[in-house]
């Protein structure tokens, strides 16, 4: 007999499929997604594990949005993304959304590093890092995130530039799950 999914594992890959299809497609990931999956998975662990399966999932969520918060705040990715990662976390818990960070971030940087060879991106990307570092270092007045990244999504070229990183969280989940399967005994 074949074993199914957790309930929150199967809602977390259905939304992040959904949220991968928009920020390929459009670069965003919807509220009318990311709101309901939050609160949703509040209520579901709130009701299934009680006071302790409620405080189990704000701290996913709390953990996936304090994960993403200052790469948003640096103008490295849109809100959509955070709002995503703090949603998955209320589903997955935090432990899961720390790993389901990691690995979505390796997969982010496997596709950055393969754009910038594609491209020829060498000498912006690296003009890009010393942006953030000089962010980094004032933490003032240059911090315009929204600005910059709007600025990138509705360029031409924006294939080439931006990583959609619902995408990412995609196959993040997806190699976690495939990890995880292939722990289990045979």
């Amino acid at each position: 007999m074949a074993s199914t999914l957790p309930i929150p594992v199967t809602v977390a890959l259905f939304a992040v499929g959904v949220a991968a299809v928009t920020d390929v497609w459009k670069f965003k990931v919807y509220n009318l997604l990311t709101m309901p999956l939050l609160l949703s998975g509040l209520l579901y662990h709130g009701i299934t594990g009680g006071w302790q399966g409620f405080g189990g999932s704000v701290l996913g969520c709390l953990c996936g949005f304090a994960i993403l918060v200052s790469f948003y705040v640096l103008g490295g990715m849109g809100a959509g993304d955070v709002k995503l990662m703090a949603a998955l976390g209320a589903w997955l818990g935090p432990l899961p959304t720390i790993c389901l960070f990691i690995v979505s971030g390796l997969a982010a940087g496997v596709y950055a590093l393969a754009l910038i060879l594609c491209y020829g991106q060498v000498g912006e990307t690296w003009n890009n890092l010393r942006v953030i570092y000089y962010r980094l270092a004032i933490l003032g007045r240059y911090l315009g995130s929204e600005d910059r990244l709007e600025t990138e999504v509705n360029a031409v070229d924006r294939r080439r530039r931006v990583i959609p990183f619902a995408a990412m969280m995609g196959l993040g989940l997806l190699a976690l799950l495939a990890w995880h399967w292939l722990q289990q005994p045979q």
